[in-house]
């Protein structure tokens, strides 16, 4: 695979009795999917694999959904699941390619230097027959040291900066009827449309049956076409923070990256009290 962050099921399934390594179980799903992450975890999951919760983790002081927790919770929750210094984390969930990458996003942003993405996630593992197991998981409690990259996480404030002074383009993941404000959100309260000066590139364009693309020239042509210098900084957004992630994951296998994630992103943008534009993106 070109893409330095993703390993396949049979390198994880010939490490899964390394101490030293260690599966997350990082589902999510957006509120109109009707699953559940967790209670399909405890139903069953990779031998040892542990589960993170990305409502769970986070800063609970805000009504924004699943937002960057302090690096003193990270270490803590973190270190209670049995994930320490120097440990390789390979988080993958139940969709293929959904909520791992904003797994994998928050543990690089946390100062994690050996952190994986499952190419194909769990169905792909369960597709080829391999062994799972149900109830929670527990791993021996460990010490994790953050280093946080405050860079990684992105304001409203910051994106507005970004696009006024022309520093960084905004990359919107979600579907482009929502970035076009002919869809509604799933979250009740928030506006239909997009940050103005804002591109789309749909995250589903970057996902085949569950995997990322890993081909460079059809990456690099979905970045061109939604009008994405990838030589130039780049931002991405999305709903609540979850499929910008896999854009930036997608830019890695171009051996580029991502200049940020929008945090907050539309559930925070859209709230109120921003400018929202509609229909398509307008390219340079």
């Amino acid at each position: 695979m070109t893409n330095p962050y993703l390993v396949s099921t049979d390198w994880l399934a010939e490490r899964l009795d390394d101490p030293q390594v260690v599966a997350v179980d990082g589902s999510w799903h957006l509120p109109d999917a009707g699953r559940d992450g967790r209670t399909e975890y405890l139903d069953r999951h990779i031998p040892g694999a542990v589960f993170f919760d990305i409502n769970a983790v986070a800063d609970t002081s805000t009504n924004l959904p699943h937002m960057l927790p302090s690096t003193e919770v990270f270490a803590r929750e973190v270190g209670k699941l049995g994930i320490g210094d120097g440990m390789t984390v390979v988080v993958y969930d139940g969709a293929g390619l959904f909520s791992a990458p904003r797994v994998w996003w928050t543990f690089r942003t946390m100062g994690a230097d050996n952190v994986f993405v499952l190419d194909g996630g769990f169905p792909k593992w369960l597709a080829e027959g391999r062994p799972t197991e149900g109830g929670a998981g527990s791993q021996p409690p460990k010490t994790f040291t953050p280093r946080f990259a405050g860079s990684a996480a992105k304001s409203a404030d910051d994106v507005a900066a970004a696009l006024e002074s022309g520093a960084a383009q905004v990359v919107d993941a979600r579907p482009a009827a929502r970035f076009r404000g002919e869809a509604p959100e799933p979250r009740p309260g928030l506006a239909s449309g997009h940050i103005p000066g804002s591109l789309n590139l749909p995250s589903s364009t970057l996902v085949r049956d569950g995997r990322l693309v890993d081909d460079e020239a059809e990456l690099r042509r979905a970045f061109e076409a939604a009008g994405v210098d990838v030589s130039k900084p780049i931002v991405t957004t999305c709903g609540s923070g979850v499929s910008a992630a896999i854009l930036a994951l997608g830019l890695e296998g171009l051996g580029a990256k991502a200049d940020g994630v929008y945090d907050g992103s539309w559930a925070d943008w859209g709230a109120g009290g921003r400018p929202v534009a509609t229909g398509p993106a307008k390219k340079a």
